[in-house]
């Protein structure tokens, strides 16, 4: 699931836990910098540009992009974008008979002819939906029902605690927007500053939470991108949630996708519109990657030589696993070196389907790149799909998952949003508050997420595989788990509404967050 604007199941009842996250003021292009020099956590990717790569030579390298969907004429990433020299532009053919009609720039497995999809249920919700049919009004099953009727009972649970606790939220964050609209009407300024706020008197305990609240987030942001980028955008997330996600009556797939959903084997489908509805998180994951470098106008991708491939699975809700499967298969088959996957679940239809898509991903040396998540659970414990994890055993090699750490090196390294695991996320690597490109008007906006910590990751090695193009997807890998910048200094995590200090060592297998430099420096050294 893609979760575009909030990151984890925040409980937003007075918003409180949400907004110290404005009181840090972001140098432009963070994720870049370097720690010695520009004092934030970036991963150096200005300084190796500067004092390893500069007149080195370099082919480019694919990425591909499944997500939501990409704007192909963003201005800063129409000159970065793979084309598919085989296929004709507009012509409705097949010209590389590939399946796939006017792929020029990517796929979009979410259509038809007949439109795209935008909003989808919860994995858990199709699965609950399914299993219905079967247990609803069961009391006792068969001994061979028995494991398949107590997944039914436990999912059924899980779902009527996310209905529960999205609606709470909902009614939570209209609650504060009440009381905002009202102590703003008080104020008399359609746009309150940070001042404004301190020399407001508040007349009730409410009234004093939102004043510290609101001083609090104006320090870093206008009151009118604050109300809409989290206010307006908070209700509309609980909204879509409800409508959508846990709604066991919605399923948009036999209307606009038309495909046999059944028959995970079928691969022709889709359409040609890598964009779709809403291209806000694709756009931005693909930024990250590869924002074009040398333009000087808006932010700098990681790497300079990335080619983006757009390639439409993850709508606003669960991504199917067909979808992934088909997606992973379609960016390998035309040239992708490497996938960035920011977007992950807790449920799976059908992980074996997945698991042979990642090892046809192996056989033809891809390395896949994957967001941890933003619940802030051990992963090691609770299970997020896909993974690298095979369901007949064994494990993919060229597979990195990827936590999300903040600028600031000291207990609050980590994000609190992202997901861990000493054994089951690789590295960290900035995403918090990164500045990317959104579609519609050549626009940019800061996002938090481990879905902007794995384009970090996915840009780095995109860069090693250009500048080292004999390394091997496995040696990729290999070296920027071990040119980590390590951390050798405890964390905060919250562990059941708890601060639990833990030793960095202990929320990934590398104890570390990427960093360019030394990356290419032991690219190198590498024969």
């Amino acid at each position: 699931m893609i979760n575009r604007f909030f990151p984890g199941r925040m409980r937003l009842i007075v918003a409180l836990s949400f907004f110290p996250f404005f009181t840090f003021a972001q140098k432009a292009n963070w994720q870049n910098l370097d720690l010695k020099t520009d004092s934030v956590f970036g991963i150096s990717t200005e300084r190796a540009y500067k004092e390893l790569l500069k007149g080195k030579k370099a082919t480019p390298v694919i990425v591909g992009v499944l997500d939501g969907g990409v704007d192909i004429t963003h201005e800063d990433l129409k000159s970065v974008l793979w084309l598919n020299k085989k296929e004709k532009p507009g012509n409705g053919i097949d010209d590389d008979k590939n399946g796939y009609k006017d792929d020029v720039n990517g796929w979009n497995f979410l259509g038809s002819e007949k439109g795209s999809v935008e909003f989808e249920s919860l994995e858990l919700t199709r699965i609950l939906r399914r299993d219905m049919k079967k247990f609803e009004h069961v009391s006792q099953v068969a001994k061979e029902d028995e494991a398949a009727y107590a997944a039914y009972k436990k999912a059924k649970a899980d779902f009527d605690k996310q209905v529960a606790e999205a609606k709470e939220s909902l009614e939570g964050i209209e609650g504060f927007k009440f009381v905002l609209n009202s102590v703003v009407k008080k104020i008399g300024k359609a746009a309150p500053t940070a001042a404004d706020f301190e020399q407001f008197k508040a007349e009730n305990e409410m009234e004093t939470r939102l004043k510290t609240v609101m001083i609090n987030a104006l320090k870093e942001d206008t009151y009118k991108d604050f109300y809409e980028n989290q206010i307006q955008k908070g209700v509309d997330h609980y909204d879509e949630m409800l409508k959508y996600n846990l709604n066991l009556e919605y399923d948009p797939r036999p209307e606009l996708v038309g495909d046999d959903y059944a028959n995970g084997r079928e691969k022709i489908y889709g359409n040609n519109d890598v964009k779709g509805p809403d291209a806000s998180h694709g756009t931005h994951v693909a930024g990250i990657v590869a924002a074009d470098r040398n333009n000087n106008i808006g932010i700098m991708g990681v790497s300079d030589r990335a080619l983006i491939m757009g390639v439409r699975a993850v709508p606003g809700g669960d991504e199917r696993d067909k979808d992934v499967a088909n997606s992973i298969r379609y960016a390998v088959d035309n040239g992708a070196k490497v996938i960035n996957m920011s977007f992950g679940k807790a449920y799976s239809w059908d992980k074996e389907l997945v698991d042979e898509a990642v090892k046809y991903a192996m056989s033809k040396d891809v390395l896949l790149v994957h967001a941890a998540g933003n619940d802030n659970k051990n992963t090691d414990v609770e299970v997020n799909y896909p993974n690298r994890n095979y369901l007949s055993g064994g494990v993919a090699g060229a597979y990195l998952s990827v936590g999300a750490s903040t600028p600031t090196n000291d207990e609050s390294l980590k994000a609190s949003f992202s997901n861990y695991g000493k054994t089951s996320v690789d590295v960290f690597a900035p995403g918090y508050q990164i500045n990317s490109t959104i579609p519609d008007g050549n626009a940019y906006a800061k996002f938090n997420g481990t879905s902007m910590a794995a384009p970090v990751v996915a840009g780095l090695a995109a860069t090693i595989r250009s500048y080292y193009p004999k390394l091997t997807a496995l040696q990729v890998k290999e070296i920027i788990m071990k040119s980590v910048e390590k951390v050798n200094h405890p964390v905060t995590v919250m562990v059941n509404e708890e601060p639990v200090s833990m030793p960095f060592s202990d929320l990934c297998v590398s104890g570390g967050i990427v960093n360019a430099y030394n990356a290419l420096k032991l690219a190198a050294t590498y024969k």
